[in-house]
């Protein structure tokens, strides 16, 4: 085995699934790092060797891949990059899954781990979970008679990993749901070959029911701008007078897909800085267009000029976070919670002996002129989800901030009377 560009030289300790993943995921890390992070990558690498080393004494040269992961979360999250990660070999095959668009059993809804159960956050249509009369904010408390979600600072037997485990497994899942305004329910959600992806889909709110809200829930296929645009250009063509965009469940994906989602609302460069050099993104009219169209074209309006509203918190991250700042500079509202916080650099994926992905940051993010992208995006309008409210009462309560501060908007612009 090779040492380490630290120089390390590497004894019995050494001879174990847990060294190899450890030594192959801190030498990519090693080689590959250009983030924002100042921490000391070699004397952390150093350090949790040590720490692995320990913690493998006991099984000695059968040590397993799971004891390395667990050492190399500790590592990542003293170095201070939320954008590093570790996944394991069935996050890797989600990722693979989304990214290519391939066909998985599913039952076509998406959760996220909230408290009291799994909030369902999107329905693809025509999905089996749609047809058996599930609805987008669900609560899922039980799933095949398992407490789901989390109760307090302690996550339930069933998250959304866990959920998506059991789709794959083909059978119906026999959930317990609540749903705001009626008694606890029983459903069976059967399953369907379908594609992995989430798609953008358009809803309306609004009293007069013509803002169009579009659930945006990743960016990483590669047609996730493309299936935005034809979401908005329904949108427009059913008259709608404003729009959300909700990204509150949006962990990212492809830069060039956001930069241009984004450029609906104006053009976007985004400029990324390498260990060795620069490249930037263009988007424009939502697409992705030559140098010379953006020079020529730049300044003519988006494809949607009126008022705008985005729905961010936590889960909303990296380029979701990208999307949010360019479309603010175009006027568009934030509204919600402070977002993750990795909306300024950019990973790729790297392979690891388990089977599994390594995340390395390789760029720091820039506007046309310069500017570093903010680390997060602070709403304009502070608003939290409350989970309590929805579940119990049906109100989203950052999706009718939105609306009021897009209402008090409209009325501001709005000429008094006898004005000219």
């Amino acid at each position: 085995m090779r040492a380490l560009c630290l120089g390390l030289t590497l004894g019995a300790a050494w001879a174990s699934p847990a060294t190899d993943l450890y030594q192959a995921a801190t030498g990519r890390a090693l080689r590959e790092y250009y983030g924002w992070s100042t921490a000391d990558l070699p004397a952390l690498s150093e350090k949790y060797r040590g720490i692995l080393e320990e913690r493998c004494a006991p099984a000695g040269d059968a040590c397993d891949f799971a004891t390395a992961r667990g050492v190399l979360g500790d590592l990542l999250r003293e170095f201070g990059d939320a954008h590093m990660a570790v996944r394991d070999p069935e996050a890797a095959l989600r990722l693979q899954e989304v990214s290519q668009d391939l066909a998985v059993p599913r039952t076509g809804a998406r959760v996220v781990r909230v408290e009291g159960g799994l909030l369902v956050v999107s329905l693809m249509p025509g999905s089996p979970a749609e047809q058996g009369g599930l609805k987008v904010n669900d609560l899922l408390t039980t799933v095949n008679g398992e407490a789901a979600g989390k109760r307090g600072a302690v996550n339930a037997a069933v998250g959304p990993n866990e959920f998506i485990r059991l789709e794959r497994a083909g059978a119906p899942l026999q959930v317990t749901l609540r749903r705001a305004g009626q008694a606890e329910q029983s459903l069976s959600l059967s399953t369907r070959i379908l594609q992995a992806r989430d798609v953008p889909t358009l809803g309306w709110a609004g009293p007069d029911g013509r803002v169009a809200v579009i659930s945006y829930p990743t960016f990483l296929p590669s047609d996730a701008s493309e299936l935005f645009l034809a979401r908005l250009q329904e949108a427009k063509a059913a008259g709608a007078r404003a729009l959300v965009v909700d990204l509150r469940f949006n962990g990212g994906g492809s830069l060039a897909e956001c930069v241009a989602a984004a450029s609906v609302f104006a053009p976007v460069q985004y400029r990324m800085q390498f260990r060795q050099g620069s490249q930037t993104y263009r988007g424009l009219n939502g697409a992705e267009p030559r140098p010379l169209d953006l020079l020529v074209n730049g300044d003519r309006p988006g494809v949607w000029t009126g008022p705008a509203a985005i729905l961010v918190g936590p889960n909303t991250a990296s380029c979701s976070e990208v999307f949010t700042f360019f479309a603010r500079q175009a006027g568009v509202l934030a509204v919600g919670e402070a977002t993750r916080g990795v909306g300024n650099s950019g990973v790729t994926f790297g392979p690891l002996p388990d089977g599994g992905v390594m995340a390395v940051t390789i760029l720091r993010a820039f506007t046309a002129d310069g500017q570093p992208l903010p680390e997060r995006i602070t709403p304009d309008v502070l608003a939290p989800l409350d989970i309590g409210l929805l579940t119990t009462q049906g109100r989203d309560t950052t999706l009718e901030a939105a609306l009021q501060a897009l209402q008090a908007g409209a009325a501001d612009q709005t000429p008094a009377v006898g004005a000219p």
